[in-house]
């Protein structure tokens, strides 16, 4: 057939023929469907291996131009070391199953001992980083062979361990020493009282999210972009125009887990707590008090919201008065309602930004603005104010930050 009577043929079946507009149309939906489909699948890098290997030599003095091709090598593990899984390949996939055996001496006690590090502030072995000659003996042997034998056992149940060592009489003892125990045991290597630690960042944050009531459960899916200055990313990017656009709705209360890392410009909130960059693996994170966190807590846009809506949740349901109401918020916070002196220095800040909020309408209403999450128009304007800046001066409470 001739171009121009196919092109012909062509206009008049998508312009002018009424069956063939719709099923060209139906035609470009389908296909629209299958692409959105195709770009919704998440795509992983993966490694594999030749289908034929490529042979390795031993090297002269461990150069890598200087092969000696009468010592040929395979993969296989040191003769000192137990041998791999019957059966298992002498590639990666043995390795990662030999790694994972149930009777390997090594892995479960690195495991175990760095949950225990996360938990307790300190390793069974201290050097959690180091098993080896180099490293230190653990404190506790049999214990630490115990958490790593039923750690293997358990089917490698990182949950289940995690709830085996805080249900533990050890875990649950109190954090307060007494003089004797500081004195026998001023590490607590013994662990003759309960830790006492900093939260890490993530937790901190993801605790004024839960106690305020707005914390997204949701598990799984892509990073967000909770609040962040504006600007952060263009200062280090080579493109000028790239700026930082924070998530709306839900998305800004994900767990901190999901936070979108760009290394060059990470979270200044979580930096501040000593989160790493992320641009090398870190074992253990150090732990600081400095003015910076309390500048975080104080000031972020995402604990100011959050303390605003605490404010909310305690004003609706904690009671009809203040006493009532603090209790319900420590409950929250601490686990346990507060104590006289508590009660007294936070009524006289409550009293005392109550008279200011009453007199300052203006201000009240700019504190309450902070945040994408609607405020309950009926609460009274200065109370809900007032409380916010309780909630805040809660949320910066030794015990409410420190795990003890």
């Amino acid at each position: 057939m001739p171009v121009h009577i196919s092109k012909l043929c062509d206009y008049y079946e998508k312009s002018q023929w009424p069956l063939g507009r719709e099923l060209d149309a139906r035609m470009k939906s389908a296909e629209k469907a299958v692409t959105d489909y195709d770009k919704s699948i998440v795509t992983v890098m993966t490694m594999g291996d030749l289908a034929k290997p490529r042979k390795t030599y031993v090297l002269a003095r461990g150069h890598y131009a200087s092969p000696k091709k009468e010592e040929e090598i395979s993969p296989g593990i040191p003769t000192v070391l137990p041998p791999l899984p019957e059966g298992a390949p002498a590639k990666r996939l043995g390795l990662a199953k030999w790694i994972a055996d149930d009777d390997h001496p090594l892995t479960a006690r690195v495991a175990v001992n760095r949950y225990w590090s996360m938990i307790f502030g300190a390793g069974l072995v201290t050097t959690v980083s180091d098993f080896g000659t180099r490293g230190s003996l653990p404190s506790h042997p049999g214990l630490l062979d115990w958490l790593a034998r039923d750690f293997a056992d358990s089917g490698w149940n990182v949950k289940r361990m995690f709830k085996q060592i805080l249900l533990s009489a050890t875990y649950r003892q109190q954090s307060a020493a007494t003089t004797e125990q500081l004195h026998r045991d001023p590490e607590n290597v013994f662990l003759s009282h309960a830790p006492r630690l900093r939260l890490q960042g993530e937790f901190i944050r993801d605790n004024a999210l839960a106690v305020s009531g707005v914390l997204n459960g949701k598990i799984g899916g892509p990073s967000v972009k909770p609040y962040q200055p504006p600007r952060i990313w263009n200062e280090v990017a080579l493109n000028g125009g790239l700026f930082y656009k924070p998530d709306k709705g839900a998305k800004l209360y994900r767990r901190s887990m999901y936070t979108y890392w760009k290394r060059s410009a990470p979270m200044p909130n979580m930096m501040a707590f000593d989160a790493p960059t992320r641009e090398k693996c870190v074992i253990q994170r150090p732990l600081t008090n400095t003015p910076m966190q309390a500048l975080v807590t104080m000031n972020d846009v995402q604990f100011v919201e959050a303390a605003r809506v605490f404010a909310q949740r305690v004003l609706q349901k904690g009671g009809a008065d203040f006493d009532s109401q603090l209790d319900y918020a420590f409950m929250l916070t601490t686990a346990r309602p507060a104590d006289e002196l508590r009660k007294r220095v936070f009524r006289n800040l409550y009293d005392s930004q109550l008279k200011e909020f009453s007199a300052d309408a203006t201000r009240a209403g700019e504190l309450l603005k902070f945040g994408e999450t609607k405020r309950d128009e009926s609460l009274n304007l200065a109370q809900h104010a007032a409380w916010t800046t309780v909630a805040s001066a809660i949320f910066n409470l030794d015990e409410v930050i420190t795990k003890e």
